[in-house]
């Protein structure tokens, strides 16, 4: 056999076979040797960052007055009749008391004395139990006595009663249930498109079947090592990251796949062996694939650098699927198409030693526009895209994990109940704490609560925590708006303000005021989001440009080319803001959305530049460079065309997912991957390459004479 890399170097049979048998015993090892991926699955990492003011409040909270930071479960009891309501509290408190369920730390309810002011409404028609737990929400304990607290309250509501177990401890509760099982719907849906849409592609069953083998051995090798590295500490995986691995797998796999299936099929009119085909089109198109691997791994390594644990712990596992993935597209792959050979087309006959390939109509006339008419071309497409970019005006980002539920929730529900009985806020309270260097007296604490009452944005005030040593205070407070909403996160730095102020005037100096609870989470982990939108984004496009200049020998094309990506990014998040929010009347755009389109459109959409700019390059050593780039239009149309229906189709899928960021980010994915398969990269690329001319890879030149 000649080498891989001669003019004529081929893949044997017996090579092939060795492939096949070296990827079934590498995927059967590890499935022996690792622990399944969901029992190394941690879903309890959506915080800010340690050192944000929320996470040392709890901090301190839980270290200087002995309150527990985990989120507690709220019953809401509501009748008509005030006497009823009584009742039904009364009969559900006491049936959690005797429960002695392991998790719960605590009661609180309206006869809790002075602790419990404020836990029924003025008409009596409304009460509130506060259940105190412990633990992890993603333990299994913890989810049970969440269930077990839900079957007390129901079997102990009369008819005529309302009751409903929220609060942040059942939001998180039926957030890790709406995802769990998800998984394995998502996996069959995007199996069940992918093979409709490769039949309808190719017509041929066993290219789907040969895709959907690549893609299984991938996906198994990435469990596996996933699983490993995670069980030894070194990564972190969460359900949502395994969610967008199925995808991200289905969509870059069958994208390599339908590549290499491209260029052996053109291969196959210049030689009448399968193997010698097979071996040219795996070396034509190494270098798109290298430098699409490469992309897409700094894309998600980017993510590194972000302060945001869930973002920080998204890309390496991640990263690993899509090498895992180029390892099949340069070796499985391959090995199948030369056991298959010419048969790999069947029913449809594969192209003979001698047969010209005919050019696409379609792709043709789109070559002769961008060709043509560029100026036009590329003024009428930034046109088209900045008017869908103006979708982003007065957008916000959403916390609101309630609202996020795509199916009604028991924890929905009784936030809705809640919200009306005590007001909105009532549903996570926060905690305002002082920490003094000297003992606070009773005197000074009652001047802060007094302070309280009349600052902006308070609705009420709860229980007073203090510490032994009297140096630390904690004060429940209820704002007056949606605890997960802009208004109450912006009220954060207020209210701070507002307890400094207080403080100094009851006379406590050199104090900490700390802000705690949920709507002081969620202002911490919007600025960090908003400070890693900025970083990553930058890291990213610096990397992706080093790979584009590197892949194509050129300073200047990386330079337009990220920014028809940023062109794209940006016409894509204002078309899904204004069919989430404008139409589909979302609260706003998922607050990690932004981050996730941003990182996958820019590693995915530049794929599709890489392979038509790598076939320019190719083309400019025989040809000038319009006709080398009608050709490379042309001859990567059709199978870059296809590859961005498959996988805007695959990122499709998530919009069946139950939670709004799932659905938002499969939503802007598949718009964004359109845009860039039919509108960045056949038109505005090529008139940008024909507006510069010869210059469009400079330093470099075209070699043809």
């Amino acid at each position: 056999m000649s080498s891989f890399g001669s003019p004529r170097s081929r893949f044997s049979r017996r090579a092939a076979w060795l492939v096949v048998l070296g990827w079934v015993i590498l995927v059967g090892a590890l499935a022996a040797l690792a622990p399944s991926l969901d029992s190394v699955e941690s879903n309890d990492d959506d915080n800010p960052p340690a050192d944000s003011m929320s996470m040392r409040a709890a901090a301190l909270a839980r270290t200087e007055l002995g309150v527990d930071s985990t989120p507690p479960a709220i019953v809401v009891i509501r009748s008509d009749s005030p006497d009823s309501t009584r009742d039904a509290a009364g009969a559900i408190t006491a049936a959690i008391e005797s429960a002695d369920l392991d998790p719960v730390a605590g009661i609180l309810d309206s006869r809790s004395g002075p602790a419990g002011a404020g836990l029924a409404t003025a008409d009596g028609t409304a009460e509130a139990v506060v259940v105190a737990l412990t633990g992890d929400p993603a333990d299994d304990q913890f989810r049970d006595a969440v269930v077990e607290l839900r079957e007390i309250a129901s079997a102990h509501a009369p008819a005529d009663v309302d009751v409903a177990v929220t609060g942040p401890a059942a939001i998180v509760v039926d957030a890790v249930k709406v995802f769990g099982g998800s998984n394995k719907v998502l996996l069959l849906g995007t199996v069940a498109l992918v093979i409709v849409l490769l039949f309808a592609i190719y017509r041929s069953p066993v290219l789907v079947v040969v895709s959907l083998v690549g893609v299984g051995f991938a996906m198994r090798l990435a469990e596996g090592l996933g699983a490993l590295l995670a069980e030894a500490g070194l990564i972190q995986i969460s359900g949502q990251t395994a969610s967008i691995m199925t995808v991200l797998l289905f969509g870059v796999g069958t994208d390599y796949a339908l590549i290499i299936f491209s260029r052996f099929r053109e291969a196959l009119s210049t030689t009448d062996d399968p193997s010698v085909a097979v071996a040219a089109a795996t070396r034509s198109v190494s270098a798109a694939l290298l430098a699409s691997m490469s992309t897409i791994v700094a894309a998600v390594l980017a993510l590194l650098t972000a302060v945001t644990p869930t973002l920080h712990a998204f890309g390496p596992y991640l990263a690993i699927g899509v090498v895992s993935m180029a390892a099949v597209a340069f070796t499985l792959t391959p090995a199948l198409l030369v056991l298959t050979g010419r048969f790999a087309f069947w029913p449809r006959r594969a192209p003979v030693l001698g047969q010209p390939l005919r050019d696409p109509r379609t792709w043709s006339r789109v070559a002769d526009l961008a060709i043509g008419a560029p100026r036009r071309v590329l003024a009428g497409g930034l046109a088209a895209l900045a008017l869908l970019s103006t979708g982003l005006i007065g957008v916000h980002q959403t916390f609101d994990l309630v609202s996020g539920f795509r199916i009604e929730t028991e924890s929905a529900a009784g936030s809705e109940l809640l919200g009306d009985a005590f007001g909105p806020g009532a549903i996570a309270p926060s905690r305002v704490i002082v920490r003094s260097e000297a003992p606070i007296d009773e005197r000074q604490v009652e001047t802060i609560r007094t302070a309280l009452t009349t600052a902006p944005g308070v609705a009420g005030l709860g229980a007073t925590t203090t510490s032994p040593d009297d140096r630390s205070v904690g004060i429940d407070v209820t704002l007056d708006a949606n605890p997960y909403g802009a208004e109450a996160m912006d009220r954060v730095p207020q209210l701070r303000a507002s307890v400094d102020e207080a403080a100094d005037q009851a006379g406590v100096h050199d104090v900490e005021v700390l802000i705690g609870g949920e709507t002081a989470v969620a202002a911490d982990t919007r600025e960090a989001l908003d400070r890693d939108l900025l970083v990553v984004g930058a890291v990213m496009l610096l990397a992706v440009a080093v790979i584009l200049g590197i892949v194509l020998r050129s300073v200047l094309a990386p330079v337009y080319l990220t920014a028809t990506l940023l062109a794209s990014y940006a016409a894509t998040m204002g078309l899904t803001a204004f069919i989430t929010i404008t139409v589909g009347g979302d609260l706003g755009i998922g607050n990690r959305v932004a981050v996730y389109v941003l990182v996958f459109l820019v590693a995915l959409g530049v794929d599709y530049t890489i392979f038509m700019m790598t076939r320019y390059r190719q083309e400019l050593a025989t040809q000038d460079p319009a006709a080398a780039l009608r050709t490379a239009i042309v001859r990567t149309g059709g199978v870059i065309s296809s590859a961005g229906v498959i996988l805007a189709g695959t990122f499709a899928v998530l919009m069946t997912q139950p939670i709004r960021e799932l659905y938002q980010f499969g939503l802007a994915m598949a718009i964004g991957i359109l845009l860039d398969t039919f509108v960045i990269r056949p038109l505005l690329v090529p008139a940008c390459i024909r507006l510069l001319g010869r210059n469009a890879l400079w330093p470099s030149r075209p070699t043809h004479l």
